[in-house]
């Protein structure tokens, strides 16, 4: 008898029990999508500007908060293991507490923040969106910031320069921040506390952008081509205006959030402000109430979420809970497929401009999203009703749709990236604002196209004949890194892209003694734990090389024996390693909540709640089921 076989299947019908309890009523699977303490900060602030009464005790709540996450140095982090403070969470969490008036400039903690402010650059060093958040607070001056006209919004698809060159999640957020600043729009609240001692002297307070006007800079044409259109005139300006409302008002969600995001609805609130809405118009206050039902008062902490993540947590519970032996037929699974096909989109959104032959068919990550479809959801989604739909025509209709719209999404180069289709132009990366790279463009990434192989090879049983699968083997391939290990956009990060990588690329046929897949394999076990597990710092994606942490992580230690298994290892002493860390759970606070999640590199970090839960299940399933058939 195989006592450790045996254990792992104790452990995995427990934590199927433990899942299946969090199911609720309607189907769905709600865990807490905890990100940056921005929104917590955000929300603050503009209660307090809007001089709303009633929203007191959430106030209160993420005060508290705020306070609690605070280091004794002063300072606040991105990350538990980030080597200083983290200056524009400093910032934000800084003037938050200031506004609500629970806290004063006098006390001992924020003497410490203000004084690690100012050593490390002051307001002038912040993130531009906490600047663009204080400037419409009037606490920092309308800066020389690079200069996007109105008119810009005007310009043709067919143009070479046009808005939606940029991504969805760009375009989505840079609207209602171009609007405000194009105002030069400022609040003045009552409350509104002085910021003046932030400004470190010996830092410029505006950023010189001389340099682009250099003709040898490959940024210098769009930087050309935005001042020529800022001289068109003022009644085409006027019609930008007209154009970037109707934009965030056509992109609403039933809630009253923008684009179902947190962040986005914060700066459409001002946008609209500056373009002449009271702060009681309905729109403003559908909008506050979105945002005051983001707010997860579940544990000790407080938290307003940038959105929720139902329908990404359901869909990869229901796929884990199926892999873990679970019958279609099943109470969990019949209610969470019959949420799903609820959430299936079926309006035609800002994909169709780089698709516009394709019939609406993804799935977005909330459960309010309506407007969004993306593609790491729809493959999550997909595998989870695959079975269901062989036993159900409704379903399978679904399933269909959902499949050929995944397809049609693949970019030219032969990759998937997360929102749109070909938005990867790269010249937006050398815009001249702080995360242009990550969020400017939406590009083909290992992560997206390495997961949507795992569906299209496991589920929809597509192999490398294929011509969608023979392309994106190929990117794969040629973007594998010098030591063996993908690059993770939306995961952290080196081994979040090894995994997803190897299990799509095994899930196509491709041979486990490729030296792609060998060369992986190495890289994988060179880098476990001494106590078996794996776990890889939030630093890795901000140097763009492997950094360790000094503990491991549940998710990213089922992350990495998932990838071994799928790869032909599970016999493997290092799978084995890991399977017993996952088993015996020694963590310490930071190994639980570490965040494996990526919104912003350098900024914006998540934790997941659900993810402890799934993937070291998915692991265990796969590692039983890979001894089944040795």
């Amino acid at each position: 008898m195989n006592t450790f076989l045996e254990s792992v299947k104790t452990e995995q019908q427990r934590r199927v029990k433990e899942l299946v309890e969090h199911q609720q009523a309607n189907g769905s699977f709600p865990f807490r999508f905890q990100g940056s303490l921005m929104t917590d900060a955000f929300y603050i602030i503009t209660i307090r500007a809007l001089d709303i009464q009633t929203e007191e005790e959430n106030i209160r709540l993420l005060t508290k908060t705020l306070r609690a996450t605070q280091h004794r140095e002063g300072y606040w982090k991105a990350y538990s293991d980030e080597p200083n403070g983290h200056l524009s969470a400093t910032i934000i969490a800084y003037t938050a507490l200031l506004y609500s008036g629970h806290y004063s400039k006098n006390d001992n903690q924020m003497k410490k923040a203000k004084a690690f402010i100012v050593k490390n650059g002051g307001l002038a060093k912040a993130h531009f969106m906490i600047k663009w958040m204080l400037s419409v607070n009037g606490l920092y001056p309308w800066s020389h910031m690079i200069y996007i006209p109105m008119t810009f919004l005007l310009l043709p698809t067919f143009q070479p320069i046009n808005f939606y060159q940029f991504s969805a999640y760009a375009r989505i957020h840079f609207i209602p921040m171009l609007i405000a600043a194009n105002k030069k729009f400022t609040i003045d609240a009552k409350t509104k506390p002085q910021l003046d001692d932030l400004f470190a002297r010996d830092i410029a307070l505006y950023p010189s952008y001389a340099h682009l006007e250099d003709e040898r800079s490959p940024i210098t044409f769009l930087w050309k081509e935005m001042k020529r259109i800022g001289k068109f005139p003022s009644y085409l300006h006027h019609l930008g205006f007209q154009y970037g409302e109707k934009y965030m008002l056509d992109r609403l969600e039933e809630d009253g959030t923008l684009y179902s995001y947190a962040s986005a609805t914060f700066f459409m609130i001002y946008a609209l402000l500056a373009l002449g809405y009271k702060k009681d118009s309905p729109v403003i206050q559908k909008a506050v109430t979105g945002l005051s039902s983001l707010i997860d008062k579940r544990g000790e902490q407080s938290h307003l979420e940038n959105s929720t993540s139902t329908v990404w947590d359901t869909g990869l519970i229901s796929y884990t809970l199926q892999q873990a032996g679970m019958a279609t037929d099943t109470t969990p699974i019949r209610k969470a497929t019959k949420y799903l096909l609820t959430k299936q989109h079926t309006k035609k959104g800002d994909w169709q401009v780089h698709n516009p032959h394709t019939e609406p068919g993804g799935w977005g990550f909330s459960d309010i999203n309506t407007n969004n479809p993306d593609n790491d959801d729809t493959s999550a989604v997909l595998r989870a009703i695959t079975a269901p739909a062989a036993i159900d025509q409704t379903v399978h209709q679904a399933w269909q749709k959902g499949t050929n719209y995944l397809l049609s999404m693949q970019n030219r180069d032969g990759g998937w990236g997360a929102f749109e289709k070909n938005t990867d132009w790269e010249i937006l990366k050398l815009v001249p604002i702080e995360n242009a790279k990550d969020a400017a463009i939406d590009p083909s990434t290992a992560d997206l196209t390495g997961r949507v192989l795992e569906y299209l090879g496991n589920f929809a049983h597509l192999d490398y004949t294929h011509p969608h699968i023979k392309r994106a083997k190929s990117w794969l391939i040629d973007h594998q890194e010098k030591d063996g290990s993908w690059y993770g956009r939306w995961g952290v990060c080196y081994i979040y892209g090894t995994w997803a990588a190897i299990t799509g690329l095994a899930a196509v046929g491709m041979d486990v003694n490729h030296p792609t897949i060998k060369k992986a394999i190495a890289w994988l076990k060179k880098i476990q734990q001494s106590d078996g597990g794996w776990g890889e710092s939030c630093q890795s994606c901000e140097k763009l090389s492997y950094v360790s942490l000094p503990f491991s992580t549940e998710s990213q230690t089922a992350w990495a024996v998932d990838a071994l298994v799928a790869a032909g290892e599970g016999a493997s002493k290092e799978v084995k390693r890991g399977i017993s860390y996952i088993l015996e759970k020694k963590q310490e606070d930071d190994a639980i909540t570490y965040p494996t999640g990526i919104g912003l590199p350098n900024q914006f970090y998540i934790y997941y709640h659900s993810y402890n839960k799934i993937f070291p299940l998915l692991a265990l399933s796969h590692y039983i089921s890979d001894r089944k058939t040795r």
